[in-house]
């Protein structure tokens, strides 16, 4: 059995994350970039049943204010479909994680920051996911070393990419998220992605 079997056969989103934390961490990154367009939107559906996200999920409780967590994503895009998104936590204590997108495409599109966010208390959010990769806002405070500048996400070439975007998150298992990206409140039919944390 794989991964991709079980979202093919229309598993049970309970039984793909026991499958996921059963694998070691290198097979679980291999299992999830193997992801193509079809069982990534399927994966989105069966996720719905999953327990809601918590910021706990893209930066542990356990992590230092500034400290990187790195998630490995695969989108739906027909080329550039390896990326990253990288989270912090911010120095101020509030419910909200800093973030940014790392690729081959950062040098020329730049890199599409973000800040996340629980989606409680909007009713509509919530039934796409428990938390929002939010680009309409950008990092208002100090991020890790070595990321690069803040910049807004309607200047540049992350005007066409980043504007008016949200990404919703569900969670697949303890390590692993699916991503729905939004523009403008209208659904991206097929603008999927998934993620595995590294740590």
């Amino acid at each position: 059995m794989s991964l991709s079997a079980l979202i093919s056969a229309g598993e049970s989103i309970h039984k793909i994350a026991d499958y996921l934390d059963q694998l070691p961490a290198d097979a679980r990154l291999n299992e999830t970039m193997a992801l193509g367009s079809a069982a990534q939107s399927k994966l989105w559906t069966l996720a719905a049943e999953a327990a809601p996200l918590t910021l706990d999920h893209f930066v542990p409780a356990s992590a230092a204010d500034r400290t990187e967590v790195i998630h490995q994503g695969r989108n739906t895009l027909p080329v550039f479909t390896r990326f990253q998104k990288r989270f912090a936590r911010p120095i101020d204590g509030s419910q909200r994680l800093f973030g940014y997108n790392e690729g081959a495409t950062r040098p020329l599109i730049g890199p599409g920051c973000f800040v996340t966010v629980p989606t409680a208390g909007n009713e509509a959010w919530t039934e796409r996911g428990a938390i929002v990769v939010d680009y309409f806002q950008v990092p208002d405070g100090p991020v890790p070393d070595g990321w690069p500048k803040v910049v807004s996400n309607s200047s540049g070439l992350q005007y066409l990419v980043y504007r008016h975007t949200r990404d919703f998150m569900r969670r697949v298992s303890s390590h692993v998220s699916i991503g729905h990206a939004w523009k403008d409140e209208s659904e991206m039919a097929f603008a999927y992605f998934v993620l595995c944390r590294e740590s």
